[in-house]
């Protein structure tokens, strides 16, 4: 259900299609805990890594752990969630200046 806002409402250049409000609470979860991960840990290594003309390894590891690779599948350790909380995923991960994008974007059984 869409909520509805007034007509004089303020323009969200965070979210200019106002996603986050057509949302689950879980894919909220999803995109809140993605984007903090990115923002926080990934990108200043990704920016080191790449001056320094390196990939770190580490990295694959930690989206792993925290879901982000795989993360439509159900079992096998991995998270299970749906479509839309990929695309979420995605699209944080999306926002950093990396050198190899397939590396580190979310992966999907699809994708194989």
């Amino acid at each position: 259900m869409i909520k509805s806002k007034p007509a004089d409402a303020a323009f969200d250049w965070a979210d200019p299609l106002r996603i986050d409000e057509l949302l689950s609470e879980d894919e909220r979860l999803v995109c809140d805990s993605a984007r903090a991960y990115c923002q926080e840990k990934l990108m200043p290594r990704v920016l080191t890594a790449n001056r320094e003309e390196r990939f770190d390894r580490e990295i694959m590891n930690e989206m792993g752990e925290l879901g982000f690779l795989g993360s439509t599948i159900d079992g096998y350790g991995c998270a299970g969630a749906n479509y839309v909380s990929y695309g979420l995923i995605a699209r944080e991960v999306e926002r950093l200046p990396l050198g190899d994008e397939r590396a580190v974007e979310p992966r999907d059984v699809s994708d194989l």
